[in-house]
């Protein structure tokens, strides 16, 4: 995909606690009056919607300030349940920085929204970068997912491209929601693992025992 075949306006779906990464793709159940519209206006056009985080997850009866940058999804599989929800799989496409909010009569909100930052996340070729370039940040990662209980299937992980390791281990990582938020907005993947390598020099002081992760 070419970034002058993107949609200028999209649909945004302002989920609190989830981020999406490009390169991953990710199950959601879709059950809000408001999501089904969107979800069934993206099917009938280019099945795409966008995914932002709000600033703050405790709002009510208000419309959330959502993030500058968020990451444009395309629905590759759908499912409509008895009672009416949706199952969904929704692929990350490539980074947007929202411009601004566009008035519809929608009940969803639609956002004006640029790609132009973004546009290595439409490459799809072989990273520079090697496996082994990570093993440090790796080592560390896995201490980490292993001591807050997350299971991940690390052999699977390593037969992916090292762009889908990084964004899928930044997504499912156990990382504060501002924190993942910082590597979505990470410029590129040598950025990305810097950003992670940061994050984790402030994981490797356990707070709970004061015992070093080893």
């Amino acid at each position: 995909m070419k970034i002058d075949e993107l949609p200028k306006e999209i649909p945004v779906f302002p989920l609190s606690n989830f981020i999406l990464f490009p390169k991953t793709t990710v199950p959601l159940n879709i059950f809000e009056p408001r999501y089904i519209e969107m979800v069934n206006e993206s099917l009938k056009t280019n099945k795409m919607i966008g995914m932002i985080q709000p600033k703050f997850s405790n709002y009510e009866n208000s419309i959330p300030n959502l993030h500058e940058v968020g990451c444009l999804g395309k629905i590759t599989t759908f499912q409509e349940t008895e009672d009416g929800r949706y199952l969904i799989e929704l692929k990350g496409i490539i980074r947007f920085q929202k411009i601004k909010e566009i008035k519809t009569k929608s009940k969803y909100r639609i956002f004006e929204v640029d790609f132009k930052n973004y546009v290595e996340d439409l490459k799809s070729e072989k990273e520079q970068l090697k496996f082994s370039d990570l093993e440090i940040i790796f080592k560390d990662l896995r201490s980490i997912f292993e001591k807050k209980g997350f299971i991940i299937n690390w052999k699977a992980l390593e037969k992916q491209s090292l762009n889908e390791i990084i964004n899928a281990l930044a997504m499912a990582s156990p990382f504060t929601l501002e924190e993942k938020q910082i590597l979505l907005e990470a410029k590129n993947l040598d950025a990305r693992k810097e950003k992670i390598s940061e994050i984790l020099k402030t994981y490797t002081h356990d707070l709970y025992d004061n015992t070093t992760i080893q």
